[in-house]
């Protein structure tokens, strides 16, 4: 009598047992489709901040060579500094190489203001299929925001000097311009611009 109990609590025991590691087999699939979702998010969060700076560091290569164009002429390099100069082309033709080079492709990309880029982009490779219904379809799709900011300050001579050049000093760093030197010697774009993503 006894065994034949022992042996009706064990069948008891086994629907149980199947529910239990059924549920943590759901639980387990669940958590890898959302670890999946979280690298597709992550790849995509790369590219665009990826594509944001690169849009921002081509505006700022252009800034920098409109500075060197107009070196003589000191009363343009404000304006120059707050982002407005003649001849800027478009520059979301890099966002767009920057994001296929990871992938992705790129929604928009859109100048905020004359110092600033905003992309969004989307993942070409979706979250793939998972025992979450629909997501085998989902694509992944972020944004990011990069800003140009001048790095130098310089203060024009009350009585300007016929070929004489503002001291430019650029985070703490003094340059005394010599118009008739090497353009060697000209702060770089990165002296005279800082480009990083927006907090």
């Amino acid at each position: 009598m006894t065994r034949s109990r022992e042996c009706g609590d064990a069948g008891q025991a086994f629907p149980i047992y199947i529910t239990v590691v059924g549920g943590l087999l759901f639980l387990a699939l669940a958590y890898f489709a959302v670890g999946q979702a979280a690298v597709n998010r992550n790849g995509a969060q790369t590219a665009a901040d990826a594509a944001a700076l690169a849009a921002a560091q081509d505006r700022r290569d252009q800034l920098a060579g409109a500075w060197v164009q107009n070196l003589l002429d000191p009363t343009r390099w404000l304006g120059i500094f707050n982002g407005n100069a003649e001849g800027i082309t478009p520059s979301c033709w890099r966002a767009d190489q920057l994001a296929a080079q990871n992938d992705t492709v790129v929604l928009s990309c859109l100048p905020e203001g004359l110092l600033s880029f905003r992309v969004v982009v989307e993942t070409n490779d979706t979250v793939g299929e998972s025992i979450v219904p629909g997501t085998e379809d989902e694509k992944s799709q972020e944004s990011a925001t990069a800003v140009i900011e001048p790095r130098c300050g310089f203060e024009l001579p009350v009585k300007e000097e016929k070929g004489e050049l503002p001291l430019l000093t650029c985070k703490g760093r003094e340059w005394e311009l010599d118009p008739e030197g090497p353009r060697e010697l000209l702060p770089e774009p990165e002296d005279l611009f800082d480009v990083h993503l927006a907090d």
